[in-house]
């Protein structure tokens, strides 16, 4: 049952686009939202430790600054959640942003947090160093918003019989009975007969929907194309999946199909754990 969800937010206009989900998401769960916005010690220990005859800069400014803009961005989701009558608290904690959003995540059925960062316009990796971090050490569900990205359509479940997959099809279904949006359930495989034994599968996990459930099927492409391809058909709001397919420590390091939807998809991925 999601009854809390933990947003993270550095103030940035990535980190807007995940508040703004968040809540959204959260009014229409009837959830309340916990808030965190970290003053990165990584940014200030690169300029204390130096080995070079060279003076750092007066540090107590942007130490001021760095506090006063995470104080702003906990004001600005606090305003954003009393417009939509959703109960929010927001905290300022220091120390490395994705540990302490790790920790967090303990006390949180699901966390929301936005794909780019705040330097993504001059980074070169597609997602940022915070939510890659993030995201392979949590041990909780989480959201991960594009810019951009709505909470509106139905949901796309991409289901390919791995036990996270089985644990997306239960988040589905909770999801889009709270939410009233339909389920659309894709399957991709190569293979006709473990397609029809992965619908059979999805059938009786989603046997207790409340919600219209549809269908769809490919064989041709790469998956994570598809996916986002099927969910773009189907208009969804939410792309929901597994974190990890059938071989987490092979896609730990070699990348997976759920960290190519995450790079590439224009709507928010849910991965669940």
């Amino acid at each position: 049952m999601i009854e809390t969800l933990l947003i993270a937010t550095d103030g940035s206009e990535a980190a807007a686009a995940a508040e703004r989900y968040g809540v959204a998401l959260a009014a229409g769960l009837g959830a309340r939202v916990t808030g965190v916005a970290v003053v990165e010690e990584r940014v200030l220990g690169g300029l204390r430790g130096t080995t070079l005859s060279v003076t750092p800069p007066p540090l107590d400014a942007l130490d001021a600054y760095l506090t006063a803009r995470a104080e702003a961005a906990c004001r600005r989701l606090a305003e954003r959640a009393r417009e939509k009558g959703v109960a929010a608290a927001c905290d300022t904690v220091r120390g490395i942003a994705d540990d302490l959003l790790v920790d967090r995540s303990k006390s949180a059925d699901l966390v929301v947090i936005g794909r780019d960062g705040e330097h993504a316009a001059f980074r070169t990796a597609l997602v940022g160093a915070t939510v890659d971090g993030f995201l392979r050490k949590a041990a909780k569900p989480a959201i991960v918003v594009p810019a951009g990205a709505e909470l509106a359509g139905p949901i796309l479940l991409a289901f390919d019989g791995s036990p996270g997959s089985r644990l997306a099809a239960r988040v589905a279904v909770e999801l889009a009975g709270r939410l009233g949006a339909a389920i659309h359930v894709f399957v991709d495989s190569k293979d006709k007969g473990r397609s029809a034994a992965r619908f059979d599968e999805v059938r009786r996990l989603l046997g207790g929907a409340s919600v219209p459930v549809r269908e769809a099927a490919s064989t041709l492409g790469r998956p994570d194309a598809k996916i986002v391809d099927a969910a773009r058909e189907a208009n969804a709001g939410m792309i929901v999946m597994g974190a990890f397919g059938r071989s987490r420590i092979h896609e730990y390091f070699l990348g997976s199909n759920s960290a190519a939807v995450v790079r590439s998809s224009p709507l928010a991925v849910l991965l669940a754990r």
